[in-house]
């Protein structure tokens, strides 16, 4: 007990809490940037931790992580702007409840889910490190597959209205993300000759295309509009009330072990469990609203991603397997401050790997408290006239797609993308399942590819083995769900109108 709080004591020493608000702030930040990825705010960071303190190193870089899972949602709630990937399901709902005039009402919860989120993903790095890493690795290339899978069916829900349009949109992002060089056999596809395209589709001028710029086409039609008492994306502004902070804890429960998941299986992310939690809550909520400006939907995707935190940094932390790029880049950060992962990080190394922890339960305190209290300032955007959105959205788009990679093709790549965006929203097609697609397009065919090698190309053995799996059958089991839901409720629907 006396070694436990000798560990929240360093966790709680004037420096490490100096650099966790500060991480935490500058996290936000990056986060709501489009373009500006938690990777980007941590590979550019990591200099400033070289004269400083192992525990305030780590404890500095894990609260930008944290706040930047947040920060994306900032953005993508008030300007349909995903700040990151991760926050591209938020959208959905998020923006919705901005042009009902709930912008405030949804950056409170996303900070309250978010918080949720990442407390319990830290309370499972505390607790349940070992023996989730050792889950992770009953994930082989036929679970990844069938996770990929999965994911995809997500389209049937989020398109119940036109399955097929959702298909067509699903197979569109396949293709894209087809485009580039083979990983297995490292073939050149899809590039028309083309070097630009052999490193593939990159997501963020995809995501900044289809959400930003397609948004600022549409809003062209009217440039100098300005707010008014009328106007749809009136803000309003709610008192927060003790109650709002428990509102919805079945979903804070099953959304950040729905992110926990996620995040501990290695090549995935926040993007994935965002996708995957909005889905799951389509299948349980009440809400009529749902997807079209839900504040259920902003909770389910919000928790899902920070959970996805804690989750990511199990594998990274006890088996040097990092859980996505961003703790790909947090372990050269632990390589750099001479610390090797494994079970060493938690018995010779534990008086540094234990205060990261709890400082990390104080970054994601420090991150709803600042979410909580500058809703109401950040929730003021949407009374700009839009002219002056329009170009700061514009500049910031730009800014981030060029930050990536420093190529003005990418910048020119997002408009080719805002443009698509734009007409097919113009014909009524969602464009988020080509982001689903492109996502786990990669997943899909990597996690093939590997069980195909792994059994000599024979496709009826790779067959046999994902139905003699256990998790392949759950997640199977989850996909027929997953696609026949949309379809039972609305026969429930139809059933009940015809009776009522």
């Amino acid at each position: 007990m006396t070694e436990i709080l000798g560990y929240i004591a360093t966790a709680f020493s004037p420096g490490n809490l100096i650099f966790a608000l500060v991480g935490t702030i500058l996290g936000i930040i990056v986060g709501a940037l489009p373009g500006f990825t938690p990777t980007m705010g941590i590979a550019v960071l990591i200099p400033v931790t070289y004269t400083i303190d192992s525990t305030t190193a780590l404890v500095f870089l894990g609260a930008i992580y944290c706040g930047s899972m947040f920060g994306g949602s900032i953005s993508a709630i008030l300007i349909n702007t995903p700040g990151t990937s991760a926050a591209a399901a938020t959208a959905m709902d998020g923006y919705a409840m901005t042009l009902k005039g709930k912008s405030h009402e949804a950056l409170v919860e996303s900070a309250i889910s978010s918080f949720w989120g990442g407390i319990l993903s830290v309370v499972a790095l505390l607790f349940l490190a070992p023996p989730l890493a050792r889950f992770a690795f009953q994930f082989g290339p036929q679970e990844r597959f069938m996770m990929a899978l999965f994911g995809l069916t997500i389209i049937a829900s989020l398109t119940a209205k036109s399955v097929l349009k959702g298909l067509m949109m699903g197979c569109v992002g396949l293709v894209l993300a087809c485009i580039g060089i083979d990983p297995v056999q490292g073939s050149i596809r899809f590039t028309f000759g083309s070097t630009f395209f052999m490193g593939g589709i990159q997501m963020i001028p995809v995501v900044i295309g289809l959400f930003s710029m397609s948004q600022v086409f549409t809003s062209l039609k009217d440039p100098l509009e300005v707010a008014s008492k009328d106007s749809l994306v009136q803000y309003k502004s709610s008192k927060l009330k003790l109650k709002d902070i428990f509102k919805y804890p079945k979903i804070y429960w099953w959304s950040s072990v729905i992110g926990l998941i996620v995040g501990i299986i290695p090549g995935t992310g926040g993007d994935v469990a965002s996708y995957v939690a909005h889905n799951t809550g389509h299948m349980f909520t009440k809400d009529p609203d749902y997807g079209n400006g839900s504040r259920e939907g902003v909770a389910w995707c919000e928790a899902a991603n920070n959970a996805v935190t804690g989750g990511t940094l199990i594998p990274t932390l006890t088996l040097g397997v990092p859980g996505n790029a961003t703790t790909a880049v947090l372990l050269s950060a632990l390589t750099i401050q001479g610390l090797t992962p494994g079970y060493g990080l938690f018995t010779t190394e534990k008086e540094i790997t234990y205060p990261f922890i709890c400082a990390l339960f104080i970054a994601n305190v420090m991150m709803a408290a600042i979410g909580i209290w500058g809703a109401k300032y950040f929730a003021r955007v949407t009374l700009a006239p839009k002219n002056i959105l329009n170009a700061c959205v514009l500049f910031l788009s730009v800014i981030g797609t060029y930050a990536i990679r420093g190529s003005v093709a990418d910048i020119l790549l997002m408009l080719v993308f805002g443009v698509i965006g734009y007409l097919l929203k113009l014909y009524k097609y969602n464009v988020v399942p080509i982001v689903l697609g492109l996502i786990l397009g990669p997943i899909a065919e990597a996690g093939l590819s590997q069980a195909l090698l792994l059994n000599n190309n024979s496709i009826s053995a790779v067959f046999t083995s994902m139905v003699t799996r256990p998790i392949c059958i759950v997640l199977f089991l989850c996909m027929v769900i997953s696609v026949s839901y949309p379809y039972i409720s609305q026969y429930r629907a139809k059933k009940k109108s015809q009776t009522s």
